[in-house]
């Protein structure tokens, strides 16, 4: 079996890394399910590599990207989950082919009891990805629709196309798919972008990157 405690978890004692190292790394497809509202945190899952994203889903059916989760990242609800006892509020489900290896709950807190490496690598994630949360919600509070979903566009790009439905950039940007539809209608007209089922042709990625930058 690979080691990959020693890379994704630096600085652990020899005998902390080896049985993070002993633990199975699992393999998992794109569009895995891996928590839901409700459910109890089982471990710490460490992503190797891949993207996962965790979403929230109103009473209405909208859906709100709340963050993903890549390599040397952690989930806020799981270190939640697992310290305080909360349950999952959101889904999360992998965003491509994911790697991760998941240490159990008592090894979890065993180790965060007992080695002071891997506590700070966990506070230190967790302190990083709650000053995310907080500029997301700065984003969703102050910043126009049209700038966010620039952005996002800009950020999602490959070689000038995006792969997303309405639906998928509503959620990203913490907006509606109506809402979202619109705008898109609208920046084809001024020729930023073309639209496809599922497919947004980006025709002026300066005038986006303007459009981003002023909010």
């Amino acid at each position: 079996m690979k080691a990959w405690a020693g890379a994704a978890l630096p600085g652990l004692a020899p005998e902390d890394r080896a049985r993070l190292d002993a633990l199975p790394v699992q393999t998992l497809p794109r569009g895995a399910h891996l928590f839901g509202p409700g459910d109890t945190a089982q471990g710490f899952a460490v992503v190797l590599s891949g993207r996962i994203e965790v979403s929230l889903t109103g009473p209405s059916g909208r859906e709100t990207l709340l963050y993903a989760v890549e390599p040397g990242q952690t989930c806020i609800q799981t270190t939640l989950g697992l310290l305080g006892d909360e349950p999952y509020s959101g889904d999360a489900i992998t965003a491509s082919e994911t790697r991760l290896a998941l240490i159990p709950a008592p090894l979890f807190r065993t180790l965060m009891d007992r080695s002071e490496p891997f506590r700070a690598l966990v506070f230190r994630a967790f302190a990083t990805r709650m000053s995310d949360m907080t500029q997301l919600l700065e984003r969703v509070a102050f910043t126009r629709v049209e700038a966010r979903l620039a952005q996002a566009l800009l950020d999602l790009a490959s070689e000038g196309v995006v792969e997303a439905t309405h639906a998928e950039l509503a959620a990203r940007i913490g907006s509606a798919r109506e809402v979202i539809s619109r705008r898109l209608e609208a920046l084809a007209k001024r020729g930023l972008v073309a639209t496809d089922r599922g497919r947004v042709l980006l025709r002026d990625p300066a005038g986006l990157k303007r459009l981003a930058d002023a909010q």
